[in-house]
């Protein structure tokens, strides 16, 4: 039976659920981008894709290159293309690797925002601890940069997985890879205050199984916490962007900073490769230099 574009990207779609366990924003964005590539196809008059060669996918970049995206949105677009044909391939459903000829985007590797020490724990001490929101803010805050912990982790945090006792929280990462990691002192004791005092207070004798829940007793959005970290942050004189990203760089800048091994700080992330970790090195490495010519008589 002949397939269509629209049945082999459906069933891509599919692969990449059931056998990859991505991440339902992952898929959605795969989606979009075939979907974009469908589109291009269709205008040549091809859906079938065993009809997909060279010529049709180098097309397809010129145009999103006129589109104006960035290098790093072109990049993630051409790459989720070749994902796409190699499946193809392994399936039957497509011919010769057309891929080949498409050239990736350089990009200009961008450094991840930190915060100092002293803007974090200005961070934290933010938000109003005589209310139940606020305490919520402050115990979020607390394990955002006590964990290093991703945003969709964080909101995504069930009661089941926080070991308060043991300082502890097992987490469910990208691709469903599951880890533990510890936490200190400060987040213990600001969770126990959320869960002892404001918790009850925010459900009204409703229950959720998540962690961290709103005004009206559901969990909290990712898009939720981001608005309220953007206020903290302005709120505590921050004047640069804050975002939950800035905290787990942050959270991994320190440790390294301390003397934590670069392996430990990638497990604690959930970073599959060391590479992704090493980022982070470079920061350190630019303190220290910073540090050595502030401080150094010959430097």
């Amino acid at each position: 039976m002949k397939t269509t574009m629209d049945g082999a990207v459906d069933a891509f779609l599919h692969y990449l659920v059931i056998e990859k366990g991505l991440m339902p924003n992952t898929i959605r964005a795969y989606g979009r981008d075939l979907g974009a590539l469908a589109n291009t196809l269709e205008e040549q008059g091809i859906t079938d894709p065993k009809r997909i060669g060279p010529d049709a996918l180098e097309l397809h970049a010129v145009r999103l290159s006129r589109r104006g995206l960035s290098a790093s949105s072109r990049a993630r677009m051409l790459s989720a293309i070749k994902h796409f044909h190699r499946f193809l391939e392994r399936e039957g459903m497509g011919s010769e690797d057309a891929v080949e000829r498409m050239v990736r985007p350089k990009i200009g590797r961008r450094m991840p925002g930190v915060l100092s020490l002293a803007q974090v724990e200005t961070l934290l001490e933010t938000p109003d601890a005589s209310t139940p929101l606020g305490v919520r803010d402050r115990a979020m805050l607390e394990l955002a940069y006590g964990a290093g912990l991703r945003v969709s982790e964080l909101c995504g945090l069930d009661v089941d997985s926080l070991l308060l006792d043991q300082q502890l929280v097992r987490i469910t990462g990208k691709g469903g890879k599951q880890r533990v990691v510890p936490f200190g002192r400060a987040a213990v004791k600001a969770l126990a205050r959320y869960l002892d005092h404001a918790r009850p207070l925010l459900l009204r004798g409703r229950v959720s199984p998540h962690v961290f829940v709103n005004a009206r007793g559901s969990g909290i959005s990712r898009v939720g916490f981001f608005k309220n970290l953007k206020q903290h942050a302005l709120a505590a004189g921050i004047a640069r962007r804050v975002t939950p990203h800035v905290l787990r760089h942050s959270f991994a800048t320190h440790l390294l900073e301390g003397g934590a091994d670069l392996r430990l700080v990638q497990e604690l992330l959930g970073h599959a490769h060391l590479i992704t970790t090493q980022v982070y090195t470079h920061l350190t490495t630019e303190r220290l230099k910073r540090v050595y010519d502030e401080a150094h008589p010959r430097a």
